[in-house]
């Protein structure tokens, strides 16, 4: 057989080779010391979930009108408080005994103790006594159960407080109330946190368990060898333990704001990213091995191959990441070193311990098909017209025989013969997409959206609903100076979506909870009082945060210096400090990848074009996802961190698969030119970016086993607009465009000159 003049390197003994003695040696330090890393950072993955922080009111910044209200209602009481909600309810009217049973469940609540942690009662954890308050309709009881936020930050003897709280008072309901016909239910915001951690608990095991069996199966169909997928897995699980070791401590000391759904894009990012990088070496390491009896200068020519698109990949993506520091929002600007020291260990795990493990295995590694020196190369497969570029090498016959015209010869045939064609209708069918995007509405979600599934603390607020009025324990608090507050509760009055507006009291603020007090004259501190405005909408919808901005509109006004707080107040600053970050970050984002794409490339005609086709992959991907998940699933609203999470990732991460095939595209151009090079390109990469686009929509598809609806829709969005950069950018519109501009794709530089 024949090999393609100018593509097979005969192999020269012991060139630049290290004696076997000494690169062994490295492969084995290499691998212990990973082995050190794992056995050191296992652990801290999983305790990340003890320092997550699911608080909205965290997250906001120090500038946000909510938080400085929320500092300065402090000082009316005597403590911080997470209220729960236990609402007790019969549709036909509660009965005297219903009231009698109701209150016996109230008088126990402080006896209570913490499950798994016995010695702890409740009566600990209270901020004030409990009070069963009668609603308007005389069907349910609302009884505000307050415990000091100060004592449920950290754990006790190994239990989670918030939790813990919310199951007693479960626990104690079925006990007490059991048989009565009566419903009762924990909620509030304290509720809705346990469910969300308890929703969260899922991420240390069964997440990146399912994520790592997905890619499993995966790899084994792709390699076909019952040992190569495991030492794949193993780079992954490793990056994510390096990762860990630089997380966990900087999330405990609070330099970095973990929530948990930082978390679970931190294993989701790192399982993808390192099972990406390593599909890419493998497959270099693979092709080179038909050119080498020897697989240590297999793996050196390798990883010099491979080594610059994994690191200009790995920087894009962490620099794109390190965007989302110019966030408002906490957990928004915490995920970019979170998920960029995720990208980092998954690089180093990549370019190092993979390596050194496929160094120690030898070719035994691909078993039962383990490459031969035969000089076959994907590219001999391509179909294409005759060269038309000089320098251009066309296969020859004999080598063409040797290698089988897979799919992605196929592809790059197609593209070749017709480019104009290929681009027009795929670019055609991604903006007919993107003509969906107005659908979506990110302007904010009601909490009863938040879950997949009916929780509790859901169910309990609906019923919440049902009885009061909607803003009924969680008021928006309105802090004013005293001599203007008689004039403000009128204004306030007047405000549409307000049920009523009262004073906080001494009475009331001794306590830390309780009602306002009624008839007693308000409580001032410093010169100011605390005004409560109920709201007829519940207060965690985009209604009672629009209710928000009316009250803000009127007391502005009349009192200077006014502060407008609360649970509707908080929601209302994170959705515009949500907006600041999309309109922020998204296009730092497109500049920074613009810039390392210039840099790579060489080039401006190329970044141009790879950062449209990009951007326009993305359009595409949210008109659909508009579409599915507004009018077929019916959801109200989403929240705009969505679409910025959406956008980051898929620019970030979508841009990779373009600078593999592009890589290799210029590297090809050198020697055939670019309209038979970017065929080649395609050839060769097809196989090795299809299943790394696959990896990556499957693992971030993992995502949905958890049940809230923020990461399934995120799940959806990166899984579908991966896939479509894969099959529709990569495949067909960016080669199609290359092939037809030819050289003139690397303007400026001198390969765009080349005759």
């Amino acid at each position: 057989m024949s090999p393609q003049p100018g593509r097979h390197r005969p192999h020269r003994t012991g060139t630049g080779v290290p004696r076997p003695g000494r690169w062994l040696l490295a492969a084995l330090v290499v691998v212990v010391a990973w082995l050190a890393v794992g056995g050191l950072g296992g652990p801290k993955i999983g305790g990340l979930s003890s320092v997550q922080k699911n608080d909205q009111a965290a997250f906001l910044p120090a500038s946000a009108e909510s938080t400085k209200a929320r500092e300065v209602a402090e000082r009316f009481q005597e403590q911080s408080t997470l209220p729960f909600f236990v609402v007790v309810e019969r549709e036909s009217g509660l009965t005297a005994a219903d009231r009698a049973a109701a209150q016996s469940y109230v008088d126990s609540i402080p006896s209570l103790t913490l499950p798994g942690a016995p010695q702890v009662r409740l009566q600990s954890l209270l901020a004030g006594p409990a009070v069963a308050i009668p609603s308007p309709d005389g069907k349910a009881l609302l009884v505000p159960v307050s415990v000091d936020s100060t004592k449920t930050d950290t754990e006790i003897d190994g239990v989670k407080p918030v939790g813990a709280v919310a199951e007693a008072l479960r626990t104690h309901r079925d006990a007490v109330l059991a048989g009565s016909g009566l419903q009762a239910y924990v909620a509030g915001p304290g509720g809705f946190t346990a469910d969300l951690v308890k929703a969260f608990g899922g991420i240390d095991g069964v997440l990146l368990l399912v994520a790592l069996g997905v890619v499993l199966v995966i790899l084994l169909v792709v390699y076909r060898s019952p040992v190569l997928p495991f030492a794949v897995l193993a780079t992954a699980v490793f990056g994510l333990a390096a990762a860990g070791l630089v997380i966990y401590p900087l999330a405990e000391g609070g330099h970095l704001t973990l929530s948990g759904q930082s978390q679970g894009i931190l294993s989701i990012l790192v399982v993808g990213a390192a099972t990406d990088y390593a599909l890419l070496l493998v497959a270099r390491y693979k092709e080179e091995l038909h050119d080498d009896e020897d697989h240590r200068v297999a793996m050196r020519r390798a990883w010099r191959g491979t080594v610059e698109p994994i690191v200009a990949s790995g920087g894009t993506v962490i620099l794109g990441l390190l965007c989302l520091l110019l966030s408002d929002l906490g957990n928004n600007a915490s995920l970019g070193p979170i998920g960029a020291l995720g990208i980092v260990g998954a690089m180093l795990a990549a370019l190092t311990f993979l390596p050194a493990v496929l160094l120690l295995a030898g070719r035994r590694i691909f078993w039962p098909a383990i490459p031969r020196v035969d000089h076959v190369h994907s590219e001999y497969a391509v179909a294409t017209a005759p060269a038309d570029e000089p320098g251009s090498a066309a296969p020859t016959s004999t080598t063409s025989a040797g290698a089988k015209r897979g799919v992605w010869g196929r592809v790059a045939g197609l593209v070749g013969r017709h480019p104009r064609r290929a681009w027009v209708l795929s670019a055609l069918g991604l903006a007919v997409c993107a003509a969906f995007v107005p659908v979506l509405r990110a302007d904010g979600a009601p909490q009863s959206t938040y879950f997949t599934t009916e929780v509790e603390s859901v169910t309990g607020n609906k019923a919440l609903a049902r009885h009061f009025p909607g803003g009924s324990g969680s008021p928006v608090q309105v802090i004013v100076p005293s001599a203007t507050a008689a004039q403000v509760t009128t204004a306030l009055q007047g405000v549409d979506g307000v049920a009523s507006v009262v004073p906080l009291t001494a009475q009331a603020g001794s306590t830390g909870g309780g009602r306002p007090g009624q008839g007693a004259p308000p409580k001032v501190v410093d010169g100011r009082v605390l005004l409560q405005a109920t709201t007829t909408p519940a207060a965690d919808t985009p209604e009672a945060q629009d209710v928000v901005r009316g009250i803000r509109s009127v007391v502005h006004p009349i009192a200077d210096g006014a502060l407008v707080g609360g649970v509707a107040a908080q929601g209302l600053d994170s959705r515009d400090a949500g907006v600041h970050d999309l309109r922020t970050v998204g296009p730092a984002i497109l500049l920074v990848v613009f810039v390392v794409l210039v840099v790579l490339l060489r080039s401006i005609v190329a970044p141009v074009l790879l950062t449209l086709a990009n951007v326009l992959s993305f359009a595409a991907t949210m008109g659909v996802f508009a579409v599915l998940f507004t009018w077929v699933l019916d959801y109200p609203g989403f929240d705009p961190t969505v679409p910025l999470y959406g956008f980051v990732f898929l620019i970030a991460l979508g841009i990779d698969y373009s600078i593999f095939l592009m890589t290799r595209v210029r590297e090809e151009s050198r020697k055939r030119g670019t309209r038979e090079g970017v065929l080649v390109g395609l050839a060769v990469t097809g196989g090795v970016i299809t299943s790394a686009g696959i990896v990556l929509a499957a693992t971030f598809s993992a995502l949905g086993v958890l049940p809230l609806s923020f990461l399934v829709q995120i799940a959806f969005i990166v899984a579908f607009g991966v896939l479509l950069d894969t099959f529709v950018v990569r495949s067909l519109l960016v080669p199609a465009l290359v092939r037809e501009l030819g050289d003139r794709v690397w303007w400026p530089s001198a390969l765009s000159r080349r005759r």
